[in-house]
């Protein structure tokens, strides 16, 4: 088993201590992002995000690329199918709304803590059990109604909660302490990190911890692309396929009611998305197609209609992506303007 790289650890050395046929780690460097999208109000561009943009055709290769899609970056939540594929590969029995969930960025919603205190229970275990940080949910109308209601912040409402419910119970099944199931040198997540260069392809470049305290692994965003293409391309059956078919036929337990991702995987038929804190994004079709998106300003803003210019830049029917080209800005409570993608990522688009 591959161990997860030391925070410290340069690539070059990580090439000698491992020995495979991995590529090297992506390079540490700042991103030479790009424009990918501008806010528009009253005909005056009042705003550009940079970012960077990856699109994959079905053969693995890059059909288009903007800004800089090989230097290292933190994937965030859009990373937990690949963790939830290497649970699977460790043992883990879920299926359906439970694996999705496990692989989920929840709202919080009762069915999300529902679904949660369940694969608890299976694994033998507690909410007490749980390391991931507590915190009120994340989705808006539920946290509302949470802090109505005078409830505290709880590790089983915090979005994470399945991945971690999911992370006991494999750790349970494979006889790994408990204590500890955080830190990146336990059994657990060593497993992990191996699937994460397997699937990727590519060296893990540096180990942090992410919101929820969970060992969080920095790849490029093409590896990520890579990735998830591997995912929605694995023969029926595998890890892989499992993981995509809960995700996609309960797309709101991972993720929530009126969640953009959510509503993506209904629009297009086949799809597997997934985002991510501080502007990721993720998409892949059954035939391997694939996008990633890095807003570099964190901006969900711009992640979503980035993320359906690129799926069109992939070859998706730009009708089945009407509702995700970007929010109106208002002015008393009016639309003035809009935000869209640049047009070197959307010809097509409207011009400033």
């Amino acid at each position: 088993m591959t161990p997860a790289p030391l925070p410290d650890t340069p690539p070059e050395t990580q090439a000698v201590m491992y020995g495979s046929s991995l590529a090297q780690a992506p390079a540490i460097r700042e991103p030479r992002h790009a424009p990918v999208a501008q806010l528009v109000r009253g005909g005056v561009t009042e705003g550009i995000h940079y970012g960077s943009v990856v699109v994959l055709g079905a053969g693995g290769e890059v059909e288009f690329q903007l800004g800089d899609i090989e230097a290292a970056c933190y994937p965030r939540s859009a990373l937990k199918p690949v963790q939830a594929v290497a649970m699977l590969r460790a043992g883990l029995p879920l299926e359906g709304e439970l694996l999705s969930l496990a692989a989920a960025s929840h709202s919080g919603e009762e069915r999300h803590l529902a679904g949660a205190r369940r694969i608890l229970e299976l694994g033998g275990v507690t909410e007490d059990d749980l390391r991931n940080v507590p915190d009120l949910p994340y989705g808006p109308a539920v946290r509302d109604a949470w802090i109505r209601e005078g409830r505290e912040p709880s590790r089983l409402a915090q979005n994470c909660s399945g991945k971690h419910a999911a992370m006991l119970y494999t750790c349970v099944l494979n006889g790994w302490s408990l204590d500890g199931y955080l830190d990146p040198g336990h059994p657990l997540q060593q497993a992990i990190a191996e699937i994460v260069e397997d699937l990727t392809g590519q060296r893990i470049a540096r180990v942090t911890v992410d919101g929820c305290g969970a060992p969080l692994f920095s790849v490029s965003l093409h590896g990520l692309a890579r990735a998830v293409a591997r995912i929605t391309t694995a023969a029926p059956g595998t890890p892989e396929a499992r993981v995509a078919d809960a995700m996609r036929d309960h797309a709101e337990m991972a993720s929530g009611a009126g969640r953009d991702v959510a509503a993506l995987m209904r629009a297009v038929p086949g799809l597997l998305a997934k985002d991510g804190f501080e502007g990721v994004g993720v998409a892949a079709l059954p035939d391997g197609r694939a996008v990633a998106v890095k807003i570099s300003d964190g901006a969900n803003r711009a992640r979503v209609p980035v993320t359906a210019a690129a799926l069109a830049r992939a070859g998706v029917d730009p009708a089945l992506l009407t509702e995700f080209k970007g929010e109106p800005l208002l002015g008393g409570g009016q639309p003035v303007g809009h935000i869209h993608p640049t047009q070197t990522l959307d010809p097509a688009g409207p011009s400033t």
